[in-house]
């Protein structure tokens, strides 16, 4: 039993490391024509590093383990964003808009659901030192041009705004466990406990934190929060903000989900889930999390997005793989050797027989490198 491998975690084979390699390149490509800078953390970090300002949900998920030459906790990454930010605040220290990128495998203690890998492919893009609603909308149009370019339609993007929640929350002088428990209310959409929870907090808060469930659908639901929200002016910022977002990007299949708090105690304005046809969950997760570095020097304002590059090369249309051509084993044969690696050099991949061969398994071979009259010659290789 030594080849099974611990539960939600796989190898890749070879045509799904293709697809994952191919898209990998792709959409790295996309970043960096669009200005974003590729980053590679290490896997493991510090343990202050990796949390700092993450919250209890991530602390949950990342394995610890102890620094044998130091005596210090460490643990392997389950999250590459607070990487980028410290790279960002400490390392970079630029004083203007650095815009970063990355891919590389997380790890996690638990898997997010049922049907994905406990070692997810995270890439993503941060924009770190602005703090203007240009920059979230900058970084949303990035994620979606980033599916289209991948052939991978986007069904919807869910919007909300942390800062709606946050100032109810304080408006009400909720305490920090009250905060907890009304969050998994409203994260489990369980308006049931939500209201039973609610007898105990003064109107008009009472009624508005009951209200947020209710309010999703399309832009309408903008106008709709303002009319029975609290006028509170953290809450008109947060709905000007989101307005803005959606007058300037017609083309975005946007939606309103003033609800969708997942990430709050990390997220501090616009967040977004983008979903994709006959897929339940988040294809992709982003936001804004302004204060980001602050624990390594300097404070930034902050937004990005990351997705599990797994999840999307299972989802994405896979394009034909090139086949190979076979050819003989060259050994001294100079002239052979010289046209196996001609055509190495354009492209072609060309499988040579080892000595005793007579066929290859992998990767398909549809034609075969011959001499014929003093000329190599490429033929069909006929099925029999």
């Amino acid at each position: 039993m030594n080849w099974l491998l611990p539960e939600y975690l796989s190898d890749a084979l070879p045509a799904e490391a293709a697809q994952i390699e191919r898209l990998r390149r792709t959409l790295l490509d996309h970043f960096r024509v669009h200005g974003f800078e590729h980053v590679m953390p290490p896997l493991l970090e510090y343990l202050e590093s990796l949390l700092t300002g993450t919250g209890h949900d991530l602390d949950l998920r990342t394995f610890k383990l102890v620094d044998q030459l130091s005596g210090r906790s460490m643990g392997v990454r389950a999250d590459m964003t607070p990487q980028a930010a410290r790279i960002d605040a400490h390392l970079l220290n630029r004083p203007g808009v650095t815009r970063l990128c990355y891919c590389g495998s997380i790890l996690h203690t638990l898997p997010a659901n049922v049907s994905v890998s406990r070692e997810p492919l995270q890439l993503g893009a941060e924009l770190y030192g602005y703090a203007g609603v240009e920059a979230d909308l900058e970084i949303v149009r990035l994620m979606a041009t980033a599916f289209a370019h991948v052939g991978l339609p986007l069904a919807r993007i869910d919007l909300a705004h942390a800062g709606i929640f946050e100032a109810l929350v304080n408006a009400a002088g909720l305490s920090e466990t009250q905060e907890n428990q009304l969050l998994d209310f409203l994260r489990d959409k369980d308006e049931p406990a939500m209201a039973q929870f609610l007898e105990q907090v003064a109107s008009p808060w009472r009624e508005a934190l009951a209200a947020l469930p209710r309010l999703y659908g399309g832009a309408e639901i903008i106008a709709h929060a303002a009319a029975v929200l609290p006028a509170l002016p953290a809450i008109d910022e947060a709905l000007a903000r989101l307005r803005h977002l959606l007058q300037q990007a017609p083309e975005l299949p946007f939606s309103i989900d003033l609800a969708d708090l997942r990430g709050y105690h990390y997220h501090n304005g616009i967040v977004f889930a983008a979903y994709c046809p006959n897929y339940p969950a988040a294809i992709a997760l982003g936001g804004r999390y302004d204060g980001a570095g602050e624990v390594f020097g300097r404070a930034r304002p902050a937004t990005g997005f990351s997705m599990d590059l797994r999840e999307v090369a299972r989802l994405a249309p896979r394009q034909a793989g090139k086949k190979a051509i076979l050819a003989a084993h060259a050994g001294t044969d100079a002239a052979l050797a010289a046209e196996i690696a001609r055509l190495r050099r354009a492209g072609e991949i060309v499988v040579e027989l080892l000595p005793g061969e007579t066929s290859c398994e992998a990767p398909v071979c549809d034609r075969k490198l011959v001499a014929v009259a003093g000329q190599w010659r490429i033929e069909a290789i006929l099925e029999d």
